[in-house]
């Protein structure tokens, strides 16, 4: 007697989730370090013994669960930072971020990082973004993931150390370097302060992302496209307190880059229930996902479209609607661009879902 197999041959939802081409454009690379990397180097440097137990040193570069603040959830980089002053560690960590993501079928990636936290031992900026996109670069040749750079301005930096990044990224742009941002304690640094700086950004035409809404309101999301020319928004999830922003977002269709477990992690949003993704999306937002710091947040871009399934009820076609946002939200050069949107298109359809 045949023997009668009761299975679908559909693939389950976790299955596509694996499989499902995906984009990261917001994933910090001192955010995103392997905890093997870090011993090693730290035992290659003679730096200060690490705790032996892998879970002990993870609780040093991971976000506690009772996580209260943004601040509380920064203190974990610098510990990291110490171990990525040379020329073959930053190479090291920026290669092994474009193995994570292509881990995670991540076909293209923009990695962003502040170039000055990589110069107290004696690199300059302009070889911290050399190393950086040289890892990158290594990591596409071997894996074929697309790995961009973007070079981060900090709030609580001198206008002249951002200046001269601003200045180190131009020189790179469109070698490595695809757009510049703002990081850092933005209740503390209101936009305006900026304003110059972003002011000869764009006469460089340089891209511009700004890191806003997420521990200060809906009002520095404003400031960050009205005063300082931004084109995409880090974060954004306060934007929601204001809906006139809302609708100058809207209009001026500028993407969002969110972060759900990340936000949800830093207290940017109080719980998943009032995680504004899908209110956003149902309004005509442009929305995009991202892991923001991979081993500081302890996920993936699959854990995180997986998150939002479970929690805020998206279905598998609104998440290929997100990676499809993601891929023309990019700030990669034209002729690609459209080229990966092909391929996206294509092998989307493939797996049977709907993203328009």
């Amino acid at each position: 007697m045949m023997n009668m197999i009761n299975q679908s041959d559909e693939p389950s939802i976790d299955d596509t989730l694996r499989r499902m081409p995906k984009v990261e454009l917001h994933v910090h690379l001192d955010g995103s370090v392997k905890a093997s990397t870090i011993r090693e180097l730290a035992e290659s440097d003679d730096h200060s013994l690490l705790p032996e137990s892998e879970d002990e040193l993870l609780a040093l570069m991971q976000a506690d669960p009772d996580t209260t603040s943004l601040t509380q959830y920064l203190s974990k980089f610098s510990f990291v930072l110490p171990y990525m002053q040379t020329a073959e560690a930053i190479e090291r960590i920026a290669y092994e971020l474009v193995e994570q993501a292509a881990e995670q079928q991540v076909r293209y990636v923009e990695v962003r990082f502040a170039p000055w936290l990589h110069t107290h031992q004696g690199l300059s900026i302009e070889d911290a973004i050399r190393c950086t996109v040289n890892g990158l670069r290594r990591g596409e040749a071997a894996l074929g993931t697309i790995a961009r750079v973007i070079v981060i301005c900090m709030r609580n930096h001198s206008f002249d150390h951002n200046m001269k990044a601003i200045e180190a990224a131009s020189r790179f742009y469109a070698k490595g370097v695809v757009a510049v941002d703002l990081a850092g304690d933005e209740a503390s640094y209101p936009a305006h302060q900026f304003a110059p700086l972003f002011e000869r950004a764009k006469t460089l035409k340089l891209p511009i992302t700004i890191h806003a809404g997420e521990a200060a309101g809906a009002f520095n999301v404003r400031a960050a496209i009205e005063e300082l020319g931004a084109e995409r928004i880090g974060h954004g999830v306060r934007m929601e307190e204001d809906p006139a922003v809302i609708e100058l977002v809207k209009e001026k269709k500028i993407p969002l880059e969110m972060c759900p477990i990340s936000n949800i992690q830093t207290k940017a949003v109080g719980s998943w229930a009032a995680y504004p993704l899908r209110k956003y999306m149902q309004e005509g937002v442009i929305v995009t996902v991202n892991t923001d710091n991979m081993t500081v947040s302890d996920t993936t871009i699959t854990k995180e479209y997986s998150a939002l399934m479970e929690h805020c009820g998206l279905s598998l076609n609104d998440i290929a609607a997100l990676v499809m946002n993601g891929v023309k939200a990019a700030f990669l050069e034209a002729e690609r661009k459209d080229e990966l949107v092909k391929q996206f298109e294509h092998e989307l359809s493939e797996l049977g879902l709907n993203f328009r």
